[in-house]
């Protein structure tokens, strides 16, 4: 589909009081990459699954960096925009409701997804971010009033320093997110721990009404 302004895929939730997860891939992913993921980690959950609008060297990207790890600030400005009203847009479109949208992503998509929680704060439930980093540093106090978050990191990552992990964390912490922060014994690859230990969060943020 092309409408609302990213081509995507919608799974309705099949049951009403799953959450609606917001799969955001790695850099060369497409709509169609998480969703396994997505089964994995809540099978009844509904499915928003856009495609990143910005090509490098013809792969989709949610957003512009000037070299490994050097974003382009002011276009992840303008795509957390566009992907923020993008959410809000589908929520009226297919009727969902946006106070259940849990963003699910990987590299790149986390990383946008962490921009989403600090730039927008409200459009998302909470979110499961696997090896993300800090996308930028705000420059006014962020209130995520205790909004859920789940950061998961590789030891051995060759594209991500353990120091901007933890200044992620610490970064959404000060702005009163609720952290938790775990590692696995991997690189920037994901692995069934990671799986394993988000399914794990999820479950147990479901049943405390998320």
């Amino acid at each position: 589909m092309t409408d609302l302004g990213f081509v995507h895929v919608f799974q309705p939730p099949a049951d009403p009081a799953a959450p609606i997860l917001l799969l955001l891939h790695g850099t060369g992913g497409d709509e169609q990459d998480l969703l396994p993921l997505a089964g994995e980690l809540a099978p009844a959950a509904g499915i928003l699954s856009p495609r990143g609008k910005v090509l490098e060297r013809g792969m989709p990207r949610f957003f512009r960096r000037l070299s490994e790890g050097v974003f382009d600030l002011e276009d992840l400005r303008i795509r957390t925009g566009e992907l923020a009203d993008f959410v809000e847009a589908a929520a009226v479109h297919y009727r969902f409701d946006a106070r259940r949208v849990v963003a699910v992503g990987f590299s790149n998509g986390a990383n946008i997804a962490a921009s989403l929680l600090l730039r927008r704060p409200g459009v998302l439930a909470g979110g499961i971010l696997f090896r993300a980093m800090v996308p930028f540093e705000p420059d006014a106090p962020v209130a995520l009033k205790r909004t859920p978050v789940f950061l998961s990191n590789g030891r051995r990552d060759p594209i991500i320093p353990a120091a901007q992990a933890e200044r992620l964390a610490a970064l959404l912490r000060e702005a009163d997110a609720d952290v938790t922060a775990v590692w696995q014994p991997a690189g920037h690859e994901l692995t069934q721990g990671d799986i394993a230990a988000a399914r794990e969060w999820l479950a147990a943020r479901q049943a405390a009404g998320l």
